[in-house]
């Protein structure tokens, strides 16, 4: 059998309903240690807990944290995969994050749960058990993070949430799964494109998130640069085009040598530079705003701050995202 290093992070699969209240919270103790036996059959277990957190509180300093975790077990060299548990708020977040710094072939697989661990139908040692059958797969390796929940399988960078409160939340919006597991098969229907690693060793950097809505002010965006933000993502309309209240100060940002990077606030087609009009893309482009297709807003976020965090900023930079351009 394989040895999987599992490491658990906190969130829903590892909280309980309380009977008299009915809120779902952490426990004293979390019931998937207590599940450790019933996993003993898939792989060898190195079980640990990094921290016991809601997923709401995950912040770039805990997604180091555990980078740097698992970087020290793979440089000792006695793991075959690793697999985490962690709250679905956040899940796609910390994926993303883990795919864009860790340097390794070895399956990296992200699970959670939707329901609770006590209550009727809980999802959470499904998804775990089907998570260490796939960093268990020969098949897996090579592929990047993964994210497995619901008998699906999806890249870091594809997938998201997208219900509130459904089971099968986690989805690749244009994509999909590219696997999945049925009963004791893992079967990968197709491989995606892994991009190069960008490895960092700090968080001293900020990057300010926006949605883009009709109308928009744009003390907004100059706040930002005034409280220190060393970069800006926009969710854009559209194909990627903003209010025009917002390209004076879009231009002065970008003088300071801010960058800004732009996504479509849909979640299906891409950011280009399509129209030509005061805030159309065309403008935007040749001013300097980096266009991000196929991310959304909190992955451009994240792409942004470990580019600007990494040793060579500037190529980073031009790596991720003249990447995700083409």
């Amino acid at each position: 059998m394989k040895t999987i290093l599992l490491i658990h992070t906190g969130g829903t699969i590892s909280m309980q309903v309380n009977v008299v209240t009915g809120a779902v919270m952490p426990s004293e103790k979390n019931p998937l240690m207590v599940e450790a036996e019933k996993l003993k059959g898939f792989a060898n277990i190195i079980e640990t807990e990094i921290f016991n957190l809601p997923s709401p509180h995950i912040t770039p300093f805990e997604m180091l944290r555990l980078k740097q975790l698992i970087d020290q077990y793979i440089q000792e060299g006695n793991i075959d995969g690793v697999v985490i548990t962690h709250g679905t708020d956040t899940l796609e977040e910390t994926a993303y994050f883990l795919d864009l710094t860790i340097g390794t072939t070895i399956p990296i697989v992200l699970t959670g749960a939707m329901r609770s661990a006590n209550e009727i139908g809980s999802d959470g040692l499904y998804n775990l058990v089907a998570a260490i059958q796939v960093a268990s797969s020969d098949d897996a390796q090579g592929k990047g993070v993964l994210v497995v929940l619901n008998d699906e399988i999806h890249t870091a960078e594809n997938v998201t949430k997208t219900h509130a409160s459904n089971v099968s939340t986690f989805q690749s919006p244009q994509y999909g799964p590219i696997g999945f597991i049925s009963k004791s098969i893992v079967y990968f229907h197709h491989s995606p494109n892994h991009q190069p690693i960008f490895p960092i060793q700090q968080i001293n950097k900020r990057v300010a998130l926006f949605k883009v809505y009709a109308g928009m002010e744009p003390d907004l965006l100059e706040a930002s640069v005034n409280l220190g933000f060393d970069g800006i993502v926009l969710e854009g309309l559209g194909q990627g085009n903003v209010p025009p209240s917002l390209v004076p100060v879009i231009h002065d940002i970008l003088e300071k040598n801010i960058p800004i990077v732009l996504v479509s606030r849909c979640f299906n087609g891409i950011a280009q530079d399509v129209y030509g009009y005061v805030g159309g893309g065309k403008g935007l482009k040749e001013r300097g705003v980096i266009f991000a297709q196929g991310l959304n807003g909190q992955k451009a976020r994240l792409a942004l701050l470990i580019a600007l965090n990494h040793l060579n900023p500037e190529q980073a930079l031009h790596s991720i995202f003249s990447r995700q351009e083409k």
